[in-house]
């Protein structure tokens, strides 16, 4: 592609890519600010967050995978211009997430399961616990904000999420210091005792309940949703509607759960190292967790037009936007993936100062330029094959080269299950080397199936050209 093409590109998707970006950032600045609050709190505290988030994010990305499916059904409703059948799957996508927020709670409850896998010390399991009773309460108004973002980045309206995730931080960093830390609470004169980890939950339910009654608020205020036959009562359930999202949302929820539990789990498994190293894995996902927003934020910017072209009818247009969002989102991974590596000890001492969990992260932070890289990739081309609702293939390919060899790979070699392991290899940074190798062959597969889709699709349109004339 061009230069003079890309730049064009870049400058549709960047008004939709930056909101999601500093949304995502403030969403992800949840852990960070739990990170780096746990971490001064004790290394218990930030193992037991380490296994947490893994518990949690496991949980809940699954269910906020098939709750996105309004996404790529949305968008083309609305760029078919029928406003009120996008506004219909906004209402179906709320029923979806209510029902999913069941079981979900359930496994937050109950993480037996996790703590087995991570084989968590009495101390830390006992720490896990309390942190994930607090994200039981905080998933169903999760899952709820999940539907509006959705829908609102569907219909190029990402910067109403952004306000609010910005605001939620704002709530967040005091009240997760008074939880975790202690102390009096302003105006009452009421000694809050210090919660450590299980303060961190806590304050993330208080937050995510308050950012849902913003988000039912505006939908009740904001002439804006009037077109969709939003803000007024809630639609009853439809069944084809519901299954529509199934159909659709299943594949990209279990897409989205090997993706991610492909790297969480690398943390309960690497718990078993003891407490040190796992908090400097934290460290590690936590820095590469911020650096993925980017792509995201080009991934969903990308889709949501493609999406939108495909309703209006314009596939041409759709090929070439879906196209330029994978060449930006590599560009810049390429840039920013070489400066966190060439910094990456004065990364770490931005999180922590204790020497031995620095020594523990810095070398994980290593394989972070590869890493980027093959993490934009994939992302983008995901989501660009969501917009034409292709999510089977991208779910096959995440689970034999995210599970397979990265998750699978990484166990082997880590724990040298098979005497062949080198020194360099063995503990983290085996995990760290295979979740690499996995992620590229992800990648590789991903962009060569994007690349013949629109070859086979760009023959067709040219072929039906001809037979027209």
């Amino acid at each position: 592609m061009s230069r003079a093409s890309l730049w064009q590109s870049a400058r549709r998707i960047a008004p939709l890519a930056w909101p999601v970006f500093i949304g995502q950032v403030a969403v992800l600045a949840f852990s960070t600010v739990d990170t780096v609050m746990a971490a001064r709190a004790s290394a218990i505290d930030l193992a037991a967050l380490a296994i947490g988030v893994s518990a949690y994010v496991s949980v809940f990305v699954g269910l906020m995978g098939v709750v996105l499916a309004i996404g790529p059904i949305a968008g083309q409703l609305f760029g078919a211009g029928r406003l009120r059948d996008s506004g219909r799957v906004a209402e179906q996508a709320t029923w979806l997430a209510l029902a999913l927020a069941v079981p979900g709670c359930a496994l937050l409850l109950f993480p037996e399961p996790f703590l087995a896998i991570s084989r968590a010390e009495p101390a830390v399991a006992a720490k896990v616990r309390d942190y994930l009773l607090g994200l039981a309460f905080a998933l169903p108004p999760a899952l709820l904000f999940t539907a509006y973002r959705g829908f609102n980045v569907a219909v190029s309206r990402p910067k109403a999420v952004m306000a609010i995730q910005l605001g939620a931080l704002a709530m967040k960093v005091p009240l997760n210091a008074l939880l975790v830390f202690g102390g009096s609470m302003p105006g009452t004169g009421w000694q809050v005792p210090a919660l450590g980890a299980a303060g961190c939950g806590l304050a993330t339910a208080i937050v995510v309940w308050g950012q849902l009654g913003v988000a039912v608020w505006l939908l009740r205020r904001d002439p804006f949703y009037a077109p969709f036959g939003l803000g007024r009562r809630l639609g009853r359930p439809d069944r084809e509607s519901l299954g529509a999202l199934l159909r659709l949302g299943v594949p990209m929820g279990l897409s989205i759960l090997v993706e991610v539990t492909g790297f969480t789990f690398m943390a309960l498994f690497i718990s078993r190292l003891g407490a040190t190293v796992v908090a400097g894995h934290q460290v590690a996902v936590n820095m590469v967790s911020m650096m993925f927003m980017l792509p995201l934020s080009i991934a969903n910017a990308a889709s949501t037009l493609v999406a939108q072209r495909v309703g209006a009818g314009d596939e041409t247009d759709a090929r070439h936007i879906g196209w330029a969002g994978l060449e930006i989102a590599v560009l810049i991974a390429a840039v920013i993936g070489a400066a966190i590596y060439l910094l990456r000890r004065q990364v770490v001492g931005l999180y922590t100062s204790d020497a031995v969990i620095v020594a523990a992260a810095v070398p994980l932070l290593a394989w972070v330029a590869l890493f980027h890289i093959a993490d934009a990739a994939q992302t983008v081309a995901a989501f660009v094959l969501r917009a034409w609702r292709i999510t089977t293939v991208p779910m096959v390919v995440y689970v034999v080269a995210l599970w397979g060899i990265g998750l699978g790979g990484g166990f082997v070699f880590a724990f040298d299950k098979l005497g062949i392991s080198p020194r360099w290899m063995q503990g983290a940074q085996g995990f760290w080397a295979m979740s690499t190798i996995g992620l590229t062959s992800a990648a590789l597969g991903l962009v060569a199936y994007l690349a013949a889709k629109l070859r086979r699709d760009r023959r067709a349109a040219g072929l039906a050209a001809m037979a027209a004339s």
